[in-house]
Parts: structure tokens; sequence; C-alpha cells
């Protein structure tokens, strides 16, 4: 089974890391002015800015 790539506020973060949050339609329309959070394994997501955005695992090569 795969991990889940996009998380809700609250969610418990599954490995150590930066996270960025993102818009329901990320692929075609951006965030401006992103969140991003750093959190350890089992960490809570925090809330996001809205309620239509989720928290996905920042790229490494970035």
């Amino acid at each position: 089974m795969g991990e889940w790539t996009q998380f809700s506020p609250g969610d418990s973060a599954p490995n150590d890391g930066q996270y960025i949050e993102i818009g329901e339609n990320a692929f075609h329309m951006g965030v401006n002015d992103p969140k991003i959070v750093t959190l350890k394994k089992g960490d809570p997501f925090p809330k996001t800015s809205n309620h239509n955005r989720k928290w996905k695992r920042k790229d490494m090569k970035q």
C-alpha cells in the first residue's frame, strides 16, 4: 500500500521534513505565498489558510 501524498489539518506527519500548502487545483493554479512548515514524524499538521487547501511534502530538490 502506498503512502498518502496530501494531508489535511490535524493529520499526523508520516516523516520528518518540510511540507507546503497546496490548493485544490494546484496543477493548474499555484498558491500565492503558500505556508511552509517543518514537522517531525507524528506531528499534527496545522490549519491551512483556507478550507480548500491541503499539505504536501515539499520537493527535496527545491
